[in-house]
């Protein structure tokens, strides 16, 4: 499917934010997804994830969430990159973070081109953290959460009450994706999510790939797992087509 891609502000209380957007040709309407970046900014690799969502047949956007303490930032994958975006990931705010959602949300409904009840979210690392956020405080109908670390941490971003204690707050369908191999997301953690989901009666899938690592999905990362982001990929369409086409 051709599509078209153009940077866009965001707009929200006291100014805006950047975000990168693709989108079919066509005039739609189109149901949205939200796009989340990792720690490494709408990079490269979160821009051609957002362009295979509408090539999918949907108005992707990747909002920057960095736009408080790093507006515009793009990383390599490499230590230098790694360590400058966990500096720019330390001072996240879930209060912030939600409300950058809100705020993205907002700004896909507000389009023509876009079915406002049809929207859905999904995300990488922190981004995977944000999609569940998401999922879990606005009324997005489906979300697929990739290696979403610190979901089940002992607290949210930047402090207060763990962001899996707000599970049941979740009304759409979500997947929720990790490796088998990741260090970087204990499997304690992992099943705290999965029981959480449970207790909630959470329309949601945990999905582990026991052979993945973090970063399993990305083509530009060593841990890039092919087999594994194919059927993750697949999964992600199962979930968006089912809830978010008519």
């Amino acid at each position: 499917m051709a599509i078209t891609t153009e940077r866009v502000q965001i707009p929200q209380a006291g100014g805006s934010f950047g975000g990168y957007l693709a989108r079919p040709e066509g005039d739609g309407p189109f149901p949205g997804v939200i796009v989340y970046m990792e720690i490494f900014g709408v990079n490269a690799h979160i821009r051609d994830v957002t362009e295979r969502v509408a090539a999918e047949g949907y108005a992707a956007i990747a909002p920057d969430y960095f736009h408080r303490s790093g507006p515009g930032v793009e990383l390599a994958y490499d230590d230098a990159g790694m360590a400058a975006g966990m500096k720019l990931l330390g001072q996240l705010t879930a209060d912030e973070m939600i409300a950058d959602a809100q705020a993205t949300l907002a700004y896909l409904r507000a389009r023509d081109d876009v079915k406002g009840d049809k929207i859905g979210a999904m995300g990488f690392c922190i981004g995977g953290h944000m999609t569940y956020l998401t999922a879990a405080t606005t009324d997005v109908a489906a979300s697929a959460s990739f290696y979403g670390g610190g979901i089940a941490g002992p607290q949210g971003p930047g402090g207060g009450a763990s962001t899996v204690t707000r599970t049941d707050g979740i009304a759409g369908r979500i997947v929720c994706l990790f490796g088998g191999k990741d260090a970087m997301i204990p499997s304690s953690q992992v099943d705290a999510i999965r029981t959480a989901l449970a207790d909630a009666d959470v329309r949601g899938e945990v999905v582990v790939y026991d052979d993945a690592d973090h970063g399993f999905f990305c083509d530009q990362r060593a841990t890039y797992n092919e087999a594994a982001a194919k059927d993750a990929w697949g999964r992600v369409k199962q979930l968006f087509a089912a809830e978010l086409r008519d």
